[in-house]
């Protein structure tokens, strides 16, 4: 529990908010400095395209859903907007979104979640473009005649622009903010070529983003191509069918999701594209933390720890730190780079059977019992061209998602993983594979670092301006 001690008139300026909301996060101290620093300031609805007008959300609405392609726009819920990859989104019918445009976002535009987790934000990149988004998602559209979006949006990710964003939050169950608490918030006015430069970066992060997730799904078609696979073994995950299965497989294995058409399907696609080796007798391996008492530090003497949910995001970015000092070797619980990270809880069509490449950021980092590490680095396969086949193709994906057991939380078990086949291509066809994940790894890493750098410019900029007590 947190205690703080705040001045009287702090009570009157909030008029007379009793919650801790405004005084907790920071924001007084936030907004004090912002006024004091030197620089020309602008209420933020004074930079925004029609002001006031320029933030808002979509408003309440039930969803239509549909599953093809042709009638539907990809969906970003308020989780989505942080995603690395938007591979796997849900469509909204389109004659839904072009009745209520409202739902679209577009390029340069800001993203702040408004209800549950307040103030996670993104600036929407070129594939995010046209989608549809949540009405849990606030849009601020910044007037590029008046300020650079990747500026204004630096700022208010910054450690100042954070706590005043979420300083007006409210509810008692589930907290919200609305688009008339942010709009009066002060802009600080930088110098043009740092406002420029700013924007720069975090446009080439965008950029690196979007080329990443590209390069990825390249890969993927490289192999689906090469095979003759379907690009889509089934419009849903939940596609209700009948079928019949061996005694031999039913003696196996009885769940019904394991024997579908579309399982059946995807093991004759495998079988047809010569895959006879099982991922264990080409020299994968696996490694998982295993359940154990979770003992967290300071992050000066910890280990980075991410969940299942975590190693998804954009930004790889711990929150929590292991002791160190209590997990023993690191080879036994540490991510290398080139591992495949994949989640093993969660429901089919969720996050289960998904995975991340460790690039650089994950090094030596911990990962919760939800996550397989799958290793390839000292295998016949070569990593990449293992995480394009299993993450990039929907043959590779079925295979993972059929092997999932339980009712409440289906999980994946190492063994089940390290028994899949495996079909193979040339070895100059792998290489070439591999280094396109590899690359979509770097541009990933690369594009933190350059938003990192950005906002770091921001609040130098702040503080160099703010009075020296």
């Amino acid at each position: 529990m947190k205690v703080k001690t705040i001045p009287s008139n702090w009570l009157s300026d909030e008029g007379k908010r009793l919650d801790c909301g405004p005084y907790m996060t920071g924001a007084k101290e936030a907004e004090q400095l912002i006024t004091e620093c030197t620089l020309p300031k602008k209420e933020l609805k004074k930079l925004l395209v029609n002001e006031a007008k320029g933030a808002f959300h979509a408003g309440r609405e039930g969803r239509v859903w549909v599953k093809e392609e042709l009638y539907g726009t990809p969906f970003m819920g308020s989780v989505d907007i942080i995603q690395a990859n938007l591979a796997r989104l849900p469509l909204i019918s389109k004659e839904q979104v072009t009745r209520k445009p409202l739902f679209k976002i577009f390029k340069n535009w800001i993203l702040i979640t408004r209800s549950g987790t307040i103030g996670r934000m993104t600036l929407a990149r070129e594939e995010m473009d046209g989608n549809a988004c949540s009405e849990h998602v606030m849009r601020v559209v910044p007037d590029s005649e008046k300020v650079s979006p990747g500026y204004l949006y630096c700022y208010l990710r910054s450690k100042f622009g954070v706590p005043l964003v979420v300083s007006s939050t409210y509810g008692a169950i589930i907290q919200h903010i609305e688009p008339h608490h942010v709009i009066n918030l002060p802009v600080p006015i930088v110098d043009k070529s740092l406002e420029i430069s700013v924007h720069a970066k975090v446009e080439q992060c965008g950029v690196n983003r979007t080329e990443a997730n590209s390069l990825l799904k390249q890969a993927g078609k490289l192999i689906t191509d090469y095979f003759s696979f379907p690009e889509k073994l089934a419009l849903s995950h939940r596609v209700f069918t009948h079928s019949s299965a061996s005694s031999k497989l039913v003696q196996k294995r009885m769940d019904s999701t394991y024997h579908d058409k579309i399982a059946q399907l995807s093991d004759e696609l495998v079988v047809s594209a010569g895959g006879t080796e099982t991922l264990a007798e080409l020299g994968v391996t696996t490694g998982e933390s295993g359940r154990m008492k979770l003992l967290f530090t300071e992050s000066d003497h910890g280990v980075p720890f991410s969940t299942s949910g975590e190693i998804f995001r954009a930004r790889y970015e711990p929150k929590r730190f292991l002791a160190k000092s209590k997990l023993g070797d690191v080879s036994e619980w540490g991510v290398q780079q080139q591992d495949l990270l994949l989640a093993r809880s969660g429901q089919v069509g969720g996050i289960i059977g998904t995975g991340v490449w460790a690039d650089s950021r994950f090094e030596d980092a911990a990962v919760s019992v939800d996550v397989i590490r799958i290793k390839a680095q000292k295998s016949q396969v070569l990593p990449g061209y293992l995480y394009a086949y299993l993450m990039c193709t929907d043959v590779g994906y079925r295979q993972l998602i059929r092997t999932a057991a339980g009712s409440s939380i289906p999980h994946l078990s190492s063994d089940d993983v390290l028994k899949l086949k495996l079909p193979r291509v040339s070895k100059e066809y792998e290489k070439q594979i591999h280094e396109m994940v590899v690359k979509a790894g770097e541009l990933a890493a690369e594009a933190q670092k350059l938003e990192d750098e950005a906002v770091r410019m921001v609040e130098d900029a702040i503080e160099a301006a703010a009075p020296k007590h």
